[in-house]
């Protein structure tokens, strides 16, 4: 109820993702593509919510937009009358550009400051985060940017970086890192969470760069 702002949603998790992020809290996703539902489980799925007042769906991951078909699927949620909301780690900005027009919400994690994102992430082609942050910007009807903050492994230095990425965003929401026991780093499984301190030190190096500041856990 709080992740697609004004609408109760259901989730649909696609498999397969290019980061190897170790604070991933959806681990089981993050190998190669799985099987998934057909579209005619699928419709079933959309009826049965749609009778419990659910009007979104969110199609997160994983990372959605490794799927060639991701806008059928788009285009499958809202001829049912949901509207839809996209979660991406931005790195297919080729994949996003064609879905935003059909897309009532997105978005899209900043993992950690650009300089850093191949050591926390695996990934390195920080120009396609860019092109993404920049698609987001000014095509999203409605769009937001995240961040789990990670005591230690976020610093100050890191936050203006992203400042300077999303510099007049509409939205940034700032969330504290939380402990697993299945996390793929084994060191972060008993990682503490994010103190409210700490959360409130890194709003204070973004606030001024984006329209609206949300912090969880503050």
């Amino acid at each position: 109820m709080i992740d697609f702002p004004g609408r109760l949603a259901v989730f649909f998790f696609t498999s397969g993702c290019n980061f190897r992020c170790g604070f991933c809290h959806n681990a089981s996703l993050l190998g190669k593509a799985l099987p998934g539902l057909s579209w005619e489980r699928l419709a079933e799925a959309c009826d049965k919510y749609r009778e419990q007042w659910v009007d979104g769906a969110v199609i997160s991951g994983g990372e959605p937009t490794l799927h060639q078909d991701l806008p059928d699927l788009i285009d499958f949620f809202r001829d049912r009358g949901m509207k839809v909301k996209l979660d991406t780690n931005g790195s297919n900005p080729a994949m996003l550009k064609t879905c935003l027009p059909k897309l009532d919400y997105v978005a899209m994690d900043i993992k950690t400051a650009p300089s850093k994102y191949a050591e926390l992430t695996g990934y390195s082609d920080i120009d396609r985060i860019r092109a993404s942050v920049e698609l987001i910007m000014q095509l999203a009807q409605n769009g937001e940017f995240r961040t789990t903050i990670i005591e230690q492994l976020h610093t100050t230095a890191d936050m203006q970086e992203i400042a300077a990425l999303i510099d007049g965003a509409q939205r940034y929401v700032l969330q504290p890192f939380v402990p697993q026991d299945n996390l793929p780093d084994p060191a972060l499984r008993k990682h503490p969470r994010t103190s409210p301190q700490c959360m409130r030190a890194m709003a204070d190096c973004v606030r001024a760069c984006v329209q609206n500041l949300i912090v969880r856990g503050a």
